[in-house]
């Protein structure tokens, strides 16, 4: 079975994006969104990024919303 990036559904703050990097890397989310919190300080192209990752990874299909 082949391991799959997904946004989260049941851990999710705004769109899942950080839960679904934390599940993927099995790392806590927190520390995710503390890094994207960092990115986005330190060079402003975070907000950019997270847009982009929203629309492109996909739901975990297993998961209900």
């Amino acid at each position: 079975m082949s391991k799959r990036l997904y946004k989260s559904s049941t851990n999710r703050m705004i769109d899942g994006v950080c839960a679904g990097i934390g599940e993927y890397f099995n790392i806590d989310p927190t520390l995710v969104r503390l890094a994207w919190i960092l990115f986005c300080a330190l060079g402003g192209s975070g907000i950019i990024a997270y847009i982009i990752a929203a629309i492109v990874i996909p739901r975990n299909p297993n998961e209900t919303i």
